[in-house]
């Protein structure tokens, strides 16, 4: 029988076994089942480790450095994916590979897309800040049905200061996505105070309209359940006294999302 690890004799099956002629391992922080925020229905989600953006208000500061996940293969991830499969099908679910930044890890996110897709037959995801798009290869987002883009901020000062990175790499990935026609949610965190100003949330949102794939909008509240991570790792939480947004609030971003023609949640 021919294995998806390392394919037939005249050639490798999986983007790892082409791009490494070995077993694919990566650097994973944990797994989990999710539902509603992390793709449609029940989700299998794959938290992989290492991310270059050290957002203000990452309520996962644990998965920003690679070398402190877990060294695990794509077999160990695929066979406890199996465990649930009865239920994800079920639930009109899928998998999900995200981080941290998926994207640091390509080949091994690829190797996870594929082998759901393909293997076990389930709608797949992938949940990326689009900093490192270049990286995505065209095979490893044809093993892609839906990508979750992460647009932190409109202004590029904003996004540098929410991020330390530039926003330009996420805009091309999108217009990449776009040219390919691979549907998008885009995901939005609205914090008081740092990404709600009106001009930013417009920006986003007439972007993502223009684009033409954009299925879903989530706007998402700024929080502080991730809070004692940070204080954990000895890092200063420079959001400490910021509110969460009121609904009010998250209902005028969500109307000017809605004013677009997007279908905003």
């Amino acid at each position: 029988m021919t294995s998806l690890a390392t394919g037939p004799a005249t050639g490798p099956a999986t983007p790892a076994a082409a791009a490494t002629r070995r077993p694919s391992e990566g650097s994973v922080h944990s797994w989990d089942l999710s539902t509603g925020v992390d793709g449609p229905g029940t989700r299998f989600v794959t938290f992989l480790s290492g991310c270059p953006l050290t957002c203000l208000y990452c309520h996962n500061p644990d998965t920003w450095r690679m070398r402190d996940g877990t060294r695990t293969s794509a077999d160990d991830v695929i066979a406890e994916a199996a465990k649930y499969l009865r239920f994800i099908s079920a639930s009109g679910g899928g998998a999900t590979v995200s981080g941290g930044e998926p994207l640091l890890q390509p080949v091994f996110t690829g190797e996870l897309l594929h082998r759901m897709k393909h293997e076990l037959g389930l709608h797949t995801a992938l949940d990326t800040s689009g900093l490192l798009g270049v990286r995505a290869t065209d095979a490893l987002l044809r093993d892609t049905d839906l990508v979750l883009l992460d647009i932190k901020s409109w202004g590029p000062d904003t996004y540098e200061k929410v991020t330390g990175r530039p926003l330009r790499p996420t805009l091309d990935f999108a217009r990449r996505l776009a040219d390919l026609g691979q549907e998008v949610h885009v995901r939005f965190v609205l914090v008081p105070g740092l990404t709600d100003d009106p001009a930013d949330v417009e920006g986003v949102a007439a972007f993502a309209a223009g684009l033409g794939n954009v299925s879903r909008v989530d706007i998402l509240p700024f929080h502080k359940l991730g809070e004692p991570k940070w204080q954990a790792l000895a890092m200063p939480f420079t959001l400490h006294d910021t509110p969460s947004p009121t609904p009010g609030q998250i209902a005028a971003a969500r109307e000017v999302f809605q004013a677009h023609g997007l279908n905003a949640v």
